[in-house]
Formats: C-alpha cells, structure tokens, sequence
C-alpha cells in the first residue's frame, strides 16, 4: 500500500467528564520526526503516545497537537489545615497577651491566613486518562492514515503513467542505436571514396573502423539495466509491500545512473534529445518519490 508523507487527521472524543481533542498534520521528512505539543498535565504519556504513532506511521514530520479538558464539577477540592490554623490562634493570642492587644482574630480572618485553606486539583486515574487520550489518538490517526493512502495512490498513478514513458523513450533509443552504426558506415564509405576518388577501398579496415565506433557508443547493457529498474519500480508500487520510499529512491538513483552513461554515449542528435527527455522524466519521478513513506 502506498502512502505520501502529506496527510491532515483530526478527532474529538468526549465522555461527559472529559474532552480529548487530537490534530496531527504530516510533511516530508527522511525519517520519522514526531513533534508533540499538549498540557503539562499529560507529559506522562509522551513515551507511550510515541510508541503507539510508530505502530501506523513510519517517515515523515508530524506535528501532534492535544488539547485536553475537564469537565466534571468536582476538578479541584478544598483543603482545610487544622494543625496549622490552631498554630496561628495560638500565637496570635499570645501575642496579644504579651503586648496587651485586644483579640479580634475572627474565622474569616483566621481562613485568610497562608496554607489554612488550600485548593488541590482531584487525583486523576491516569489508567482512565489514557484510555479516553487513545480513543482520540486512534481517531486521529486512522484520518491521518486515511488522506495518506488517498494521496499515495494519487502518487502512484502519476509515477507509474512516467515510469510507462520511460519505456516508451528507451524503446526508441534501443531501436534507433542499430540505425546509428548503419548511417556511420554509410557516410564513412562516403568520405572515403571521396578521398580515394578511383582507387580501390579496403572493406577490412572499414568493417574495423565500424566495429569501433559501434563499441563506442553500444549503450545494450545501460538499456537492458534501465529497463529492469522501471520493470522493478513498477512491480514494487503495485505490490502490498509497506514503508517503499528509500526502496524506490534507490532505484531512482539507479535509473538515473543508466541513462546518464546512455547520453555520454550517445553520439546521434536524436538519440541525446531522446535522452534528455528520460533523464527528465527520472528526476519528476524522484520528486514524486520523496513524498513516498
């Protein structure tokens, strides 16, 4: 299955207590870059959310964003500190005993005192928190995973429609190659009987000078290579095989390899024009490949 590196994901999950909202977005990247952006409260699950995004995503950068909120009335809870409050009493009396002041220490003025009365936030089940945090995380990335495909089935189409040029272009050159050798000892006899006007042409160092050029410029392996490698890159877009991008950048680079030992041979107008036109269509397919997971 194909999937580009480009994909947008998002899922709200609410069980009347809580709210968990998840975005990811993904780009390009060589290798798999998870940047992860949520409440302090949910640190705790970095390493665990990790883990489960390498289970479905393999390259790219992905930025996660987690927003998370409480809904239960009963978030925080009022903390009432006895021993501290009968501390204060206690020395505000003998402070008052001491420099002869009146006690006027009432209960809310007492309240007011530091660490009397504390808010605490409610202990949280972090079991219960990460089960509503995964719900929304597999929604997410199911969506994620979903435009990924769509895209790199997209990408497939178009790479497979070059990778059918590509053979079409070295069909021609295979073709054309033969036709070279013939026009070069056609204009080589030419030249010669030019040169030579009456006297008689030695057909053996001809035929020699032939075979030369014919070894020079003989790109019949670089082809057959060539050809193996688009063969390859389209057996592979079309199989079941996960994570292909370096596989086919690989290829690619092969590919390229051949066809520029095929145009330093080529020693024909047509057959360089021909060549530019392949080495073209190799790099659109190398561009196409890097948005490949």
């Amino acid at each position: 299955m194909i999937k580009s590196m480009t994909g947008f994901g998002r899922c709200e999950i609410s069980d009347g207590e809580r709210k968990f909202t998840v975005e990811m977005k993904g780009v390009n990247h060589r290798y798999l870059d998870v940047n992860i952006r949520m409440p302090k409260k949910l640190n705790y699950f970095e390493t665990a959310i990790r883990n489960f995004l390498k289970q479905s995503v393999q390259r790219g950068k992905v930025d996660l964003f987690i927003t998370y909120e409480d809904l239960s009335e009963s978030q925080v809870s009022l903390r009432y500190n006895e021993a501290l409050a009968g501390e204060y009493l206690m020395y505000l009396r003998q402070i008052g005993e001491k420099f002869s002041l009146e006690n006027d220490i009432r209960v809310s003025t007492l309240s007011r005192y530091p660490e009397v009365l504390t808010m605490e936030e409610r202990v949280v089940d972090e079991e219960e928190l990460w089960n509503g945090l995964k719900k929304a995380l597999h929604g997410a990335t199911e969506r994620f995973v979903e435009t990924r495909v769509l895209e790199g089935e997209r990408l497939k189409e178009d790479i497979v429609s070059k990778l059918d040029k590509m053979l079409e272009l070295t069909a021609y050159i295979e073709e054309r190659s033969p036709k070279i050798v013939a026009e070069y000892r056609e204009k080589l006899e030419n030249k010669v009987k030019e040169l030579l006007a009456d006297t008689q042409m030695e057909e053996g160092r001809i035929a020699a000078e032939v075979v030369i050029f014919a070894d020079k410029i003989c790109t019949d392996e670089e082809i057959v290579r060539l050809k193996s490698h688009v063969i390859h890159m389209k057996e592979t877009l079309l199989s079941d095989e996960n994570g292909i991008g370096r596989k086919l950048d690989f290829i690619a680079q092969e590919m390229n390899r051949e066809a520029n030992t095929i145009l330093s041979k080529a020693n024909d107008l047509e057959i360089s024009n021909v060549g530019i036109d392949l080495k073209t269509e190799i790099e659109k397919v190398r561009e196409q490949i890097q948005n490949i997971e």
